[in-house]
């Protein structure tokens, strides 16, 4: 060590090459230590990239509807960009802090709940694609009913021309797939067709990944089809989620539940 030191203080070559050893072993050293540094700190980026991620889907074009240029609006609560339209929909990022994937009922816990504004049946969406429905809130926390839940139901449509629009349900069987039944014969129906959420759901703004075919099967009766889909969300690695918050929530529910009790009320005359 004597040895070493000495050379190292009045030798300049070999001071350079200790300088170069211990520049290598330091620099190693420091790489495996911002290893772990990163490992420890993923739980902050995640939530930064959740955050993220909601004010980028917040500003598609799909979450805004046109004014009605025949009304003068004296008050407006509701955000307008600078084309004049008015947000339909906003994003507000969750923590998922638990999660079933394994019984015919499941349900998912969101760290997010009246106090963050969220409200019962607001949609919830992940990174690839829709994930259910709010059924309950507490000031903190929300559960969501799974896609996976054998009462689960979105209305659904293909993303090609056709638009043959439908509900997609699950089976209760295998956690990947999902169903679509009593597609019309008419529809062009091909393996790898995407299926996204419909116009008809003022849970979910339209055109969101639910999942592809991959079986096509015709149904007892003959004259439709029932189609096997492969989920866009991986239920089993959700961490971080996006619940929907429509804005015209309210008067929309308000017109579809009187549209179908004048449909009931016809259907009993």
């Amino acid at each position: 060590m004597i040895c070493i030191i000495t050379l190292s203080r009045f030798s300049k070559t070999h001071q350079a090459f200790f300088y170069s050893e211990a520049n290598e072993i330091t620099g190693k050293v420091n790489t495996e230590v911002n290893k772990v540094s990163r490992y420890f700190n993923l739980v902050d980026a995640n939530k930064e990239l959740a955050a993220e991620n909601a004010r980028l889907k917040s500003q598609l074009k799909m979450n805004f509807v046109a004014s009605d240029s025949s009304k003068l609006i004296v008050t407006d609560t509701l955000i307008k960009d600078t084309s004049n339209r008015y947000r339909k929909y906003s994003y507000l990022p969750a923590l998922v802090v638990n999660n079933n994937v394994s019984s015919q009922s499941n349900f998912i816990t969101l760290e997010r709940g009246s106090k963050q504004g969220v409200k019962k049946d607001m949609g919830v969406i992940g990174p690839l694609g829709i994930i259910g429905k709010v059924v309950t809130v507490s000031e903190n926390y929300s559960v969501v009913m799974s896609l996976l839940n054998r009462n689960s139901s979105v209305s659904a449509m293909f993303k090609k021309g056709d638009h043959q629009s439908g509900n997609v349900e699950w089976d209760g069987k295998d956690a990947n797939y999902l169903t679509m039944k009593k597609v019309s014969k008419a529809v062009d129906v091909k393996k790898g067709d995407t299926i996204v959420t419909s116009n008809y759901s003022p849970s979910f703004p339209s055109l969101l990944m639910i999942g592809t075919v991959v079986e096509i099967r015709t149904d007892a009766q003959g004259d439709t089809y029932s189609l096997k889909l492969k989920s866009a969300t991986n239920f089993f690695t959700l961490q971080y989620v996006n619940v929907i918050l429509n804005h015209y929530y309210e008067e929309q529910n308000k017109l579809d539940s009187l549209t179908r009790k004048l449909q009931f009320n016809s259907g009993n005359e």
